[in-house]
């Protein structure tokens, strides 16, 4: 199950040196953040005050940012981020089986990351592939007509280890 850590010394003394190339630039936010997000593959919420104070901004400014924006997120997440399709198409077709299925090969519910920061679980509202129904996303490789049997060809080797 996914639990949130505080963020190491060396986390922070790098995001240090991340916003260091723009202090007082308010603009630089979003490419700022990206940056940290790629570097520690999250944006420890211990940060956000310096990274405020950094660019001129008040720290709600950068949370409100942050939690805007789907792409950024506060805590680690894993390898390889799972994504199964909640939409119309796919619920008539079978993907709250798919999604029960997904939840017990991972050992984990929406949301969480496993305790070895190989997967991350997320739900989305549509993928936009309707036709394949039901589907899921790992990363960005979109499988559709997912049944039980792909569901453990998939995340079968999970559950050996």
């Amino acid at each position: 199950m996914s639990e949130e850590k505080g963020a190491t010394k060396a986390d922070l003394e790098r995001v240090d040196a991340i916003i260091a190339d723009c202090q007082g630039e308010k603009w630089a936010l979003i490419p700022a953040l990206h940056e940290i997000q790629r570097s520690l593959g999250y944006i420890p919420v211990e940060a956000i005050p310096s990274i405020a104070s950094s660019l001129g901004l008040f720290p709600s400014q950068v949370q409100g940012v942050i939690s805007f924006y789907t792409q950024f997120y506060t805590a680690p997440k894993g390898k390889n981020i799972v994504r199964v399709c909640r939409g119309t198409a796919c619920h008539v077709r079978g993907g709250k089986t798919i999604l029960k299925l997904v939840k017990q090969q991972l050992g984990i519910d929406e949301g969480e990351t496993t305790p070895d920061f190989e997967y991350t679980l997320e739900t989305v509202a549509c993928i936009g592939v309707c036709a394949l129904a039901p589907n899921l996303v790992i990363n960005r490789n979109t499988y559709g007509q997912m049944n039980p049997k792909k569901v453990a060809q998939l995340f079968g080797r999970k559950n050996k280890a």
